[in-house]
C-alpha cells in the first residue's frame, strides 16, 4: 500500500487541562526503526494512565505524614534516575489495534498484512534468554515514553505487536490492552487459583470488567463493586455477585464501612471471606477492603480514583497477616495468556462507545463520568465511515 508522507493525530503539549490535547493534520508519518513495526491504526482504547499522566497526577514520592502540601508533587511516571522519558509533544494512546503497513530492516516483511493487537508496555530489561520483561524500578510505556495510538500511524517494536485471528471487530478489540494487562498482571500477583474469591472495586471500568473475566478464566469467584444500574451488565461478565456501591457510599464519598461489611456477608456469607481484592479505587474505602480479607488474605492496587493517601490501623494488616501489594502494567506472559484468552473466546469485549479521534477531549469526558461498563475507543477520522458504528456514534 501507498503510505502516506504525513497523517492526523492528538499531541499533548503539556501538563494541564484537555486543551493541552491538540488535534493536527500535519505529523510525519514515522518511520520504523530495524526491530519495529509501522502500524496502520484502526482503533485505540483509553485509559486512566493517559488522563493522569496528563493532568501530573502522579506524585509518587508524596509522603502523606510530612505535614506538607500536595500541590506540586505530582508528576509523570516511568522516571529512572530522577528523570521521566515523558518529552512534549507527545502523541498518547496505549491501547492500539490495527494493520501492519511497513517493516524494520530486522523484520520478516511476511508480517505485512497481520492484524495486531499491541503490549503496550516498553520492556527496558531481558531475562536470562534474552527476552524482553518488565523491570519494576523502570517501567515505561507507549504513549509515555514512545509516541502512541491517538494517530492515524504509529510504531511499535514488533515483538509487540500481537498477530489476532479471531472474528471480532476492530473497535472491540481494542477495549483489551492496558485494562487486560492491568488486571491479568494484578491476578497473577496475588496467585488467583480456582474457588479463590475475589472482590474487584470499579467493576464497570475497563480493569474491573476485565478483571472479573479473567477471575473466571483461572477458575475463581469473582465479586463485584459498582454503581446501581450496572448490576446486570457486570453480572453477565461473570460476576457472581455485586455489591451497589450507592449502599455504603454516598455522592460526598462518606463510605459507611459497617454497611459495606455487611454487603460483603449478604454475598458471600461471612465477612472476612474475600482470598484477594483487585482495588482500583483506594480513598476511604481502603480500610474496609482489608477487613473483607480473609486471614493471609491479598490486597493489590493498581489504581486510585478515590484518592492515593488513605488512613489504615496496621494493626488490621499484621493481626490477620495480610498481603499488601502494588501492580502496574504486567509481563509480556501475562499479555500472551490473554492473547490466548481471546483466541479461545474465553473473554469478552466491553464496549462503553466509539467516539471519532477528532473528538477526544469529549471521549476523554464520556470516560471519566464512568457511565458505562467497559471501555471507550476513539477511531481515526478517516476510519469513521468504515468503523463507526452508528448507535454509538458521536
Amino acid at each position: 500500500m501507498l503510505i502516506p508522507e504525513t497523517m492526523s493525530a492528538i499531541v499533548l503539549t503539556g501538563h494541564g487541562g484537555p486543551e493541552k490535547l491538540v488535534y493536527r493534520t500535519d505529523l510525519p508519518v514515522p518511520k520504523p526503526r530495524p526491530d519495529e513495526v509501522l502500524i496502520e491504526v484502526s482503533a485505540c482504547g483509553l485509559n486512566n494512565t493517559d488522563i493522569k499522566v496528563r493532568e501530573a497526577q502522579y506524585a509518587v514520592d508524596f509522603d502523606p505524614n510530612s505535614g506538607l502540601d500536595e500541590a506540586g508533587a505530582a508528576a509523570s511516571i516511568a522516571s529512572t534516575l530522577g528523570e521521566t522519558s515523558l518529552r512534549f509533544p507527545r502523541i498518547q494512546g496505549a491501547d492500539i489495534v490495527g494493520h501492519i503497513v511497513a517493516v524494520g530492516s530486522d523484520i520478516s516483511a511476511d508480517r505485512i498484512g497481520q492484524r495486531v493487537l499491541i503490549d503496550f508496555s516498553i520492556y527496558h530489561a531481558k531475562d536470562s534468554d534474552g527476552r524482553p520483561r518488565m523491570d519494576l524500578s523502570n517501567v515505561d510505556y507507549i504513549g509515555h515514553g514512545a509516541d502512541g495510538g491517538f494517530a492515524e500511524y504509529a510504531v511499535v517494536p514488533a515483538i509487540n505487536a500481537h498477530e489476532i485471528h479471531r472474528d471480532i471487530a476492530d473497535t472491540a478489540l481494542a477495549t483489551f490492552g492496558c485494562a487486560t494487562l492491568t488486571a491479568e498482571h494484578m491476578l497473577s500477583r496475588v496467585g488467583a487459583r480456582e474457588g479463590d474469591k475475589i472482590l474487584i472495586t470499579g467493576a464497570g471500568g475497563g480493569v474491573g470488567s476485565a478483571a472479573i473475566q479473567l477471575a473466571r478464566a483461572r477458575g475463581a469467584i469473582p465479586y463485584a463493586v459498582t454503581s446501581r444500574g450496572k448490576e446486570a451488565a457486570i453480572m453477565a461478565l461473570g460476576a457472581e455477585g455485586c455489591l451497589c456501591r450507592q449502599d455504603f457510599s454516598d455522592v460526598e464519598n462518606k463510605f459507611d464501612k459497617e454497611a459495606f461489611l455487611a454487603a460483603v456477608a449478604k454475598v458471600t456469607g461471612r465477612t472476612r471471606s474475600m482470598d484477594a481484592v483487585i482495588d482500583q479505587v483506594g480513598g476511604v474505602m481502603f480500610h474496609g477492603l482489608l477487613q473483607a480479607l480473609r486471614p493471609d488474605g491479598h490486597y493489590i492496587s493498581a489504581g486510585t480514583i478515590a484518592g492515593y493517601t488513605p488512613r489504615v490501623n496496621l494493626h488490621t494488616v499484621y493481626m490477620a497477616f495480610l498481603n499488601i501489594h502494588g501492580s502496574s502494567q504486567g509481563q509480556p506472559e501475562d499479555f500472551v495468556r490473554i492473547v490466548e484468552y481471546i483466541e479461545a473466546g474465553k473473554i469478552e469485549p466491553t464496549l462503553g462507545g466509539v467516539y471519532r479521534l477528532s473528538q477526544l477531549h469529549e471521549a476523554q469526558k464520556t470516560f471519566q463520568a464512568k457511565d458505562y461498563v467497559g471501555n471507550i475507543v476513539v477511531v481515526p477520522d478517516a476510519k469513521w465511515p468504515e468503523l463507526g458504528a452508528p448507535h454509538v456514534e458521536r
